[in-house]
């Protein structure tokens, strides 16, 4: 009996038309486009929890899940089928609705639990027992207390809470991202980025490594998240690796480290950024502006840490025999990949997101028909439309459960304390106060999508840096990037569990690996804190020496880390370039001269000590 699987991709379809429909026609009342986007999102998680359960025999499971997903198809659409009704009494909330608001709650946390995991229904939970029993905690974390219906009214009526901003922009910005990135993997945009960087690496030591720090980085463009771009690219990444002579953890903490930074690169990044954009009332292009030092900055030490890694190791460049054909490749498929310019065009002269990828949309289904291979044929929409569902679930999911954890924070005035919290722990110091504003990144982002992640610290801690003189974009790239992090770093990271199923190695051991690798990564925020040139604000001209320096400072950083720099390294010799490293990074010429300074006495030492050195190299 096939009837559940073709309901799950019926629904799909479903979802892809209705976003579709929208974008071109014009979005529904806030309450509508969420609630429909949310309840076609419910059906998919339940009816593919039913098809799994059906393949094990399970009856009584099955009955139990359609149960669900009929409650909360229910629950997140009676909002928007009672419209009018519901608006009319100003969120004034009656009984029944209290009845349906719980459910709902129940249901989503569930949902969001088959989907992402337990981490952020805890947290959810923790917030909702904050709420009802928060009055009987001491000090400045106590509030007065709220019953069953006041915070339920909160939690689910009106266009905030479940029904919030995050939602919102999953309903309208990031599923027609999706449904783009769909698009481009089904017309094999993918495949010619890929053969693009093994072609432009192959040729050098560790090149499957370096093409897999290319290749995510274009992917990022079109996955979106840091665990569909490891299991895009790690499917042909990390096998390469292993047979170029990378070990197993390795070659999985490359991919994961690559693929964690492809939400960072512009023009198409990750949702988080759709939600800063509208969190902080930016526009999208100036955050893929912000965006693009720090992206380089970040797949410049990467890069570097790969090749040192490879010269460690003493390995050979790819058989000329094993090099894709990059003219064949863009011949058959390469047509395609201008839907990405496209969009960007559509941004740059003022179109809002929602428009360009519209369009974009437009443009590549368009493209699609100018060559056989790339044709968009029944069974291709098909897989287009299934892959919107399973990669839009995730985002959808995890911005509702954020949605009570805000409409906590907004009942309670939690976020104001938090952020007082971190002011005073900090004694005012922004080094302290950005310390521990990137710990509670990573703390409450283990298991979460960057999404997730991102609006959790940007509600409770982005306020706290900018009370203390942060500029707001800065603060919320600090956060952004913090949260991003969170996907590498142990003991629950997102992209080395991914990276781990398909290297075959201990994920904990990939993680690790995966942080000692992107260690310069945990560092340049602190710095575009420090210095907003990084982010690019200023003009050109002002902004040549710092992105200079910097990059030579994360070479160097990432050199330290690796133990390699014109040869193995010793600890005095790695601390000097480490110190050297975060001179350069630093604003101001003094620094820079200084940290200058460190690197050529490191590289003279070594090409001119050579007995030294390789005493040292033993250490």
């Amino acid at each position: 009996m096939r009837l559940l699987p073709t309901f799950a991709i019926a629904t799909s379809i479903l979802l892809v038309l209705f976003s579709l429909y929208t974008a071109a026609f014009g979005v529904l009342p806030d309450v509508m486009q969420r609630g429909i986007h949310l309840s076609l999102a419910m059906i998919l998680v339940f009816t593919h929890a039913a098809s799994n359960a059906q393949e094990n025999g399970n009856r009584l499971s099955i009955f139990m899940l359609l149960g669900l997903a009929i409650l909360g198809l229910c629950a997140a659409s009676y909002q928007a089928v009672f419209y009018d009704v519901v608006v009319s009494r100003y969120g004034e909330m009656t009984n029944p609705e209290i009845v349906i608001a719980a459910i709902a709650v129940i249901v989503l946390l569930d949902a969001t639990r088959r989907t992402i995991g337990w981490a952020m229904v805890v947290l959810a939970l923790v917030f909702l027992a904050y709420a009802f029993w928060g009055n009987l905690l001491w000090g400045d974390i106590a509030h007065r207390g709220y019953d069953l219906k006041r915070v339920l009214a909160q939690v689910f009526l009106g266009a905030d809470g479940i029904f919030g901003t995050p939602l919102g922009v999953s309903a309208t910005f990031v599923v027609l991202i999706v449904i783009l990135g769909a698009l481009l993997e089904g017309t094999g945009a993918s495949a010619v980025l890929m053969d693009i960087a093994v072609a432009m690496t192959g040729r050098s030591r560790g090149g499957p490594a370096k093409a897999a720090v290319v290749g995510s980085s274009l992917m990022g463009m079109i996955s979106g998240t840091a665990v569909a771009n490891v299991l895009t690219t790690g499917t042909i990444s990390i096998p390469l690796m292993k047979r170029s002579g990378y070990k197993a953890h390795v070659a999985g903490a490359i991919e994961a480290v690559a693929s964690t930074g492809g939400q960072l690169m512009p023009p198409i990044m990750g949702a988080a950024a759709f939600l800063m954009a509208d969190i902080i009332e930016t526009p999208y292009t100036e955050i893929a502006r912000a965006a693009i030092i720090p992206a380089a900055l970040y797949y410049i030490a990467v890069f570097t840490a790969v090749h040192l890694e490879a010269v460690k190791s003493g390995l050979k460049p790819m058989d000329v025999s094993d090099l894709p054909s990059v003219r064949k490749s863009l011949i058959d498929r390469g047509h395609v990949l201008l839907a990405i310019p496209s969009f960007v065009s559509f941004l740059m002269v003022g179109y809002s997101v929602m428009f360009s990828s519209l369009w974009a949309i437009y443009v590549l289904v368009a493209l699609s028909c100018l060559r056989r291979p790339t044709w968009l044929t029944p069974k291709k929409l098909l897989a287009v439309c299934v892959a919107t569902g399973e990669a839009i679930l995730p985002v959808a999911l995890a911005t509702a459960t954020a949605g009570i954890i805000i409409a906590v924070v907004t009942l309670t005035g939690i976020g104001l304390k938090f952020s007082s919290l971190i002011v005073t722990l900090s004694g005012g110091s922004l080094f302290l106060a950005l310390v521990l504003t990137m710990a509670s990144s990573l703390i409450l982002g283990m298991g979460l999508p960057t999404a997730a992640a991102y609006i959790l610290v940007a509600t409770l801690a982005a306020p706290a840096l900018v009370n203390l003189g942060v500029d707001l974009l800065a603060a919320h790239m600090f956060v952004f990037y913090s949260a991003m992090l969170s996907a590498i770093t142990p003991p629950v990271a997102l992209a080395a569990f991914a990276a781990a199923a398909i290297s075959g190695e201990n994920p904990m051991r990939i993680a690790v690996v995966s942080v000692k690798f992107g260690i310069v990564a945990f560092v340049i925020p602190y710095f575009f804190v420090m210095d907003t040139r990084l982010l690019g604000i200023g003009d050109l001209s002002t902004l040549i020496m710092p992105v200079c320096t910097a990059a030579l400072g994360a070479i160097a950083l990432a050199s330290a880390a690796q133990g390699w720099f014109a040869g193995a390294l010793g600890w005095i010799q790695r601390s000097v370039l480490c110190a050297g490293s975060m001179l350069l990074i630093v604003p101001g010429m003094i620094s820079n001269i200084a940290g200058l300074a460190a690197l050529a006495g490191v590289y003279a030492f070594q090409r001119f000590y050579k007995p030294t050195n390789a005493r040292n190299s033993s250490i």
